[in-house]
């Protein structure tokens, strides 16, 4: 006997009851897996927003309310009290990890971070201008090719070892493609530093002499890739998890997921945020593009303000408006002109009446560009360091759909508007009308 409510659907003069689930917060969810099969009918939702693709017990948003939660615990104090390991440990195990989980985590990790020594080869078949999107696209998905005793998506172990290899290798190979693109030497990873202060050391150390890591950035770095780890069913994720639908090895998920992160509407925000201030170009001119930003009929947007989830404050600007702020102060470079520019939108935004009203607030994007081009990252590598993170998410999104019973390769369906049946005359007639 059925025991959830049920929703009614009245097509024609027929009715069609559907159950409701409840989860443990957000919105109850209405099952139409059977709707085509008792109603011949599907559901038309473009983008999916309103649809539930899975179930997930890994990350939780309420954008009204400016919350966002990995496993129950609120992002803020994540990122305030942990490290990014014991973040990835908690996304992929559901918990953060004691003193003796995380000296293995984090030991296994580290172990796990060199790379196979003929994917230099393969980078260098690259041109040294390509954007390191493409490279990280190719590279994360070849890691197939060198690790074959983790490609059996069926054998725990096997999956296992596939996380801890992708967790691991991302930064080696986003400090590979930066340096091959201004022509230093790789900087291979030492096992004596942090996952942060490893990719920092990666991606600015040379041969010549010994490189120390700030432990301000080191701890900027870490915040950054705790706050971009995991963002429930975003389009990055969910490609992950379309492709893993079919039985594909996890690395070759990832690079699909790679490949979506790179759109600009998705992890290249960051990157449209410091184009935005060189457009501006000086402080003088931002009355202008604030007025632009008002005029509806205008095309220009105010990139890095407001968010499409999150209808209040995005809770990860909070944590990096400070972080931010450590970050200028140690480098001492408050007087850059762009960062001169993206401070004084940043007052603007959050005193002047029409950003407040439509709650047009700095995000995450804003901030996190800003922190890169002060430590130095090129614009372009902006969304790699987005990719870094976010393969904590993907491999933990991954590994819990592939364990999920109900699983089913995905087939989104469609509305048909095209030719009806058509056809061919004789040949004879065709001849004549080529």
């Amino acid at each position: 006997m059925n025991t959830h409510p049920q929703a009614t659907l009245q097509i024609k003069d027929k009715k069609y009851d559907f159950p409701i689930y409840n989860g443990t917060e957000g919105p109850d969810v209405i099952d139409i897996s059977a709707l085509y099969k008792e109603t011949g009918h599907f559901t038309y939702d473009p983008g999916f927003l309103s649809t539930a693709s899975c179930e997930s017990s890994i990350t939780y948003i309420d954008g009204d309310a400016g919350i966002l939660r990995y496993r129950g615990y609120n992002i803020d104090e994540l990122a305030e009290k942990c490290d990014f390991l014991s973040v990835c440990h908690l996304l992929l195990y559901g918990e953060l990890p004691n003193e003796e989980q995380s000296e293995w985590f984090n030991r296994t990790i580290t172990l796990h971070t060199m790379v196979h020594e003929q994917l230099q080869f393969m980078l260098r078949g690259f041109p040294r201008r390509s954007h390191p999107m493409a490279v990280m696209v190719g590279a994360s998905a070849s890691l197939s090719a060198f690790y074959h005793d983790s490609l059996d998506i069926n054998d725990p172990d096997q999956r296992e070892l596939a996380a801890f290899r992708m967790i691991a290798k991302m930064p080696t190979l986003a400090a590979m493609c930066y340096k091959y693109s201004i022509g230093q030497p790789f900087i291979y990873p030492n096992n004596e530093l942090s996952f942060s202060e490893n990719f920092l050391h990666m991606m600015f150390a040379t041969p010549c002499e010994k490189y120390k890591v700030s432990p301000t950035m080191a701890q900027a770095m870490d915040k950054l890739l705790i706050l971009h780890a995991d963002h429930e069913q975003n389009a990055s994720t969910s490609t992950v998890r379309l492709a893993g639908s079919s039985g594909a090895n996890p690395f070759a998920c990832i690079g699909a997921g790679i490949a979506s992160l790179w759109g600009p509407a998705h992890g290249g925000a960051n990157e449209a945020v410091i184009l935005m201030l060189r457009e501006i170009g000086h402080k003088s001119r931002i009355p202008e593009f604030i007025a632009r930003a008002k005029d509806k009929d205008d095309p220009f947007r105010l990139m890095g303000f407001g968010h499409r989830v999150y209808k209040n404050y995005d809770p990860r600007a909070k944590v990096l408006r400070e972080t931010c702020n450590q970050v200028l102060d140690e480098l001492g470079i408050r007087d850059e002109p762009l960062l001169e520019i993206a401070m004084e939108l940043e007052r603007i935004a959050l005193e002047d009446e029409y950003f407040v009203q439509r709650k047009l607030y700095p995000n995450v994007d804003f901030y996190s560009g800003i922190i890169y081009r002060a430590m130095g990252i090129p614009t372009k590598m902006f969304t790699v360091l987005f990719a870094i993170a976010r393969t904590a998410g993907w491999v933990a999104q991954w590994k819990e759909m592939i364990e999920d019973p109900k699983q089913k390769i995905g087939r989104p369906r469609q509305l048909y508007n095209g030719a009806t049946e058509r056809h061919l005359g004789s040949k004879k007639k065709m001849r004549k009308s080529a």
